[in-house]
């Protein structure tokens, strides 16, 4: 009988993250202030604390792993490895696909793995409270328990369309002590200047960002935490990877193409920042961000200077973006739903080490459905984009004959994305190609740099 899990043992958790900046070709353009100069670390501290800092600007190729912040990973890491023999009968493919398997933590995703860190450091700095945003809600679901761990408030700004399609994932912050907001709200000026404008606004991930960090930035006792985009971030979810590149090691493998979903980036610098050595080294290895074809952002959008948030409070990033006041439709992939990516992943884009595909809607349902029939597991819609992907990839080699090694990240499980699927199993699901004209109308509002 072939092997389907390849475990690691607890005192394998990796003991240090992995920063792919001084590995990458060339280095992401450096944040800018309002006055088209470079960011200094002290604008950062308002809303950040010193190690976070420290973190972001690093240039250090690894990073120690507090033992604080190791031993809470070690509720649920090392993830599982699988090998999906099932999906590969299923498809009756050559191809060999595994795939990490990130919902076996706590919230259900991978988001714990940076929240855990930026909680244990606030708390260190001295810090009480902690807002943020979330889509979907694994983020916010993922801060929720990190502050529970180490003692800390938080205040979660949700996305009102998740916040009104997802109101169990509501029910888990607040289980773990996180007070929940629907944004846009009428709490900050960035949330009412939005509802003055549009009073039924959907909100999306730009407007939360923008009321986080306007309350984070009116009190001393509060920092700010983000689930995705920033260096920091990115760095925290290596872990992935450096925990997937010793299973394949132990399952006497190595993926010939690796496939991640793709919003703001953490998911993607996960799991291919610690692949991307060997690339540089002559690996003949494909790695492959996966969107949605309604938020089209590294496919679709203009590689420039953009905020991250709506109300431009956030520094002007370097990145891929569709503007920051595009407004997504309200897929059901709402952690997919942001205008922009990391800065980190958008360079290596552009410099062509990493590629990228948009996958429709109904399409990547239609793979979550495959995949829970074959291997049990019901994932998320967002992490169903990697696995439309792979499945693409799949039958590819076996229209072709080609025996290649698929690896996935299954960022997290769909237990709370049920109303999505009974949508989709009625047909009442449909697709959103976001139209050309309106992208190029949010880009406009691009903000004049240099």
């Amino acid at each position: 009988m072939a092997q389907t899990k390849f475990l690691l043992d607890e005192s394998e958790i990796p003991t240090h993250w992995y920063n792919v900046i001084p590995d990458m070709p060339n280095p992401a353009a450096p944040y800018l202030g309002p006055d088209g100069q470079p960011v200094t670390p002290d604008a950062l501290s308002a809303i950040f604390p010193p190690a976070i800092i420290e973190q972001e600007v690093s240039t250090e190729r690894w990073i120690p792993i507090p033992e604080p912040v190791r031993e809470a990973l070690q509720l649920w890491r090392p993830s599982p490895l699988y090998r999906a023999l099932r999906l590969e009968q299923m498809l009756d493919t050559p191809a060999k696909i595994y795939f990490k398997y990130e919902g076996v933590s706590p919230a259900g995703s991978h988001k714990p793995n940076s929240a855990v860190a930026q909680a244990y450091y606030n708390r260190e700095a001295g810090i009480k409270r902690l807002t943020t945003e979330t889509g979907a809600g694994q983020w916010g679901s993922s801060l929720a328990l990190a502050g529970s761990m180490f003692g800390l408030e938080v205040r979660v700004y949700m996305v009102r369309v998740s916040y009104e399609q997802k109101p169990f994932r509501r029910s888990m912050m607040e289980t773990w002590g996180g007070e929940v907001i629907p944004s846009p709200s009428n709490r900050t000026q960035a949330g009412r200047a939005v509802l003055a404008a549009d009073a039924n606004s959907q909100g999306s991930l730009g407007i939360a960002i923008s009321e986080a960090v306007e309350e984070a930035a009116s009190r001393d006792d509060t920092n700010y935490a983000l689930g995705s985009v920033l260096n920091h971030v990115l760095l925290h979810q290596t872990i992935i990877g450096l925990e997937t590149r010793k299973q394949l090691e132990k399952a006497g493998d190595y993926p010939d193409i690796i496939f991640a979903p793709c919003g703001g980036g953490s998911n993607v610098g996960g799991m291919m920042f610690p692949f991307l050595a060997d690339k540089a080294a002559g690996k003949d290895i494909r790695l492959v961000a996966v969107e949605p074809t309604s938020c089209p952002t590294l496919t679709k959008g203009h590689f420039a200077y953009d905020f991250g948030d709506v109300a431009g409070l956030t520094p002007l990033m370097k990145m891929f973006t569709l503007g920051h006041d595009f407004m997504p439709p309200g897929i059901h992939a709402g952690g997919l739903r942001y205008h922009g990516d990391s800065a980190l992943v958008s360079q290596l884009y552009h410099d062509k080490v990493l590629e990228a595909v948009a996958v429709p809607q109904v399409a990547t349902f239609e793979a979550g459905v495959m995949f829970a029939k074959a291997q049990g597991i019901i994932p998320a819609p967002e992490s169903s984009h990697a696995i439309r992907a792979a499945i693409d990839e799949a039958l590819r080699c076996k229209r072709d004959g080609e025996s290649r090694t698929i690896l996935f990240t299954l960022s997290g499980h769909g237990h709370f994305d049920m109303a999505a699927y009974d949508k989709y199993l009625s047909g009442g699901l449909e697709d959103f190609d976001y139209p050309d004209e309106a992208i190029e109308a949010a880009l406009h509002s691009l903000p004049k740099v240099g």
